[in-house]
Formats: structure tokens, sequence, C-alpha cells
């Protein structure tokens, strides 16, 4: 783990409350795994805690990463008033992010992401087609008008979309989404981010299967010294074993914790 005043290249707002921020430092070069994080310092002297918000993409030949965001609170929104040039403090790159050795070249690779679970999948399904992985991806998001970087993920792979009014793709959630595909499609490897709901319906669908999911968590730390973020693990029926998401995780496979 390491710290860096970044230097912010670009903000853009991609859609209603959702931005995306590119930054640059040397720290870029530290960043490999897809959902590793960021733990940020709002530039405000009243908001000390940090804000973890996971890596979209990485760009080592312009020494830069992407992060995307949604406004959610005072500190983000302090966030997304950053211009081009100006500093924001960062630890990271933070966290266990995806496995990629649980798939071969030729395989298959289900991704499934809903809101904003999303970003994080962008530079995992950028790393998996490098790899020579054939990827579908499936999204759920809660209308049309919210929905991010469709064109770049068609670019990886097939993109399955449902909306939560019914105003883009198939009316209704992920899981109904997940119906749709042929019933012989076997992904050889599976991989989720996005809310408790999306993780139980993956957990439920591929209890036996090579599944991997992304939690989320309310932080303090970022890096395990402060057990803000726990939660316990599934074989241990008396509940008093538990993980710690930020540097256990972020990314579990199916089964290893209670969601």
């Amino acid at each position: 783990m390491l710290q860096e005043i970044m230097t912010v290249v670009s903000q853009e707002q991609l859609a209603p409350k959702i931005f995306e921020m590119r930054l640059t430092g040397e720290l870029v070069k530290e960043m490999q795994t897809p959902d590793q994080f960021l733990h940020l310092l709002v530039p405000r002297k009243d908001l000390i805690l940090r804000r973890p918000i996971s890596i979209a993409e990485i760009i080592p030949e312009r020494q830069e990463c992407v992060i995307i965001y949604r406004v959610d609170g005072d500190g983000t929104a302090a966030m997304s008033e950053l211009m081009a040039g100006d500093k924001i403090d960062v630890m990271g790159p933070l966290g266990n992010g995806y496995p990629l050795d649980k798939v071969k070249p030729g395989e298959k690779a289900l991704i499934i992401g809903g809101g904003i679970g999303v970003p994080p999948l962008y530079e995992l399904s950028k790393q998996l087609v490098a790899m020579g992985v054939k990827v579908q991806h499936v999204f759920g998001f809660a209308t049309q008008e919210v929905i991010f970087y469709e064109e770049k993920f068609k670019k990886l792979g097939d993109v399955l979309y449902s909306t939560d009014d019914g105003s883009y793709g198939l009316h209704g959630h992920v899981g109904m989404a997940l119906d749709t595909l042929d019933s012989d499609y076997v992904p050889d490897v599976v991989y989720a981010c996005g809310s408790r709901g999306l993780l139980m319906a993956v957990e439920n669908r591929y209890e036996n299967s090579n599944a991997y999911f992304s939690l989320e968590a309310r932080m303090a730390c970022g890096m395990g010294a402060c057990y803000a973020c726990v939660c316990h693990k599934k074989d241990d029926p008396t509940g008093a074993t538990s993980m710690k998401v930020c540097d256990e995780g972020p990314v579990f496979k199916v089964g290893e914790v209670v969601l």
C-alpha cells in the first residue's frame, strides 16, 4: 500500500450523479489486479474519512487510472467539483481483486454487475479479453439514463441489459436477465459486483460454480486495522469468525462469506 498526491487529468459526468475521474501519478505503476480500490481523501477539511472507490480502468502506457463513482453525499459531491490539474490525496491500490487464474484462454467468463457495481468490471473484462477469454456481460440498472460505458463494454463482448423500469433492455432485475441466457450456456467462471440482492441471486444460481463476487462495505482505515468492514465466514456456524472486506476482500469466492 502506497500514498500519493495524484493529479486529476479530467473529470466528466457520465450520467445523472455518475462521474468519471481520470488520475495520474506513480501509484498507477502498482495497479494490476481488477477490482482493487483507491482510498481517497476528500478535499474538504471537515471530512476526515477517506472514500473507497474501485478502479474502473488502468492505463499504464499513459500512467493513468480511472474511477467512476456516484455522488451520494458531501464527500463525493466535493470530489465531483475537482477539475483537471487539481490534486487529491490517494492511498492504494488496496484489497484483493478478482482472480484471473481461474479461467484459461478460449474459456467463457460471465460478468454480472448492477448500477455503481459495474465500474470495476470494465478493467476485469479488458484483462480477460486480452487473455483470450470470451466474455458475456449481464448488467442491471435502475433506468436507461444511468447506464454508462455501454459502447466500451460492447467492444469487449456481448452485453445483456435489464432495467428496473423497463426503459432499456429487459424489464426486471439481473436475475431475470440471467434467465434469458441460452440454456446450454455454461460459463467457466463467474464474476459479479453489485447490490446485496444481486449478489444473493448470483450465489443462489452459481453456488457450486467457479464464481466470485465483490462486496461493498463502509470503511474507515481501508487497510485492515480498524475492523469496521467485517463480514462473517459462512463455514463457521457460531458466527464468531470474520473476514475484513478491505484487505481480505473485497472479492470473495461465492459461499465463502455470509451476505
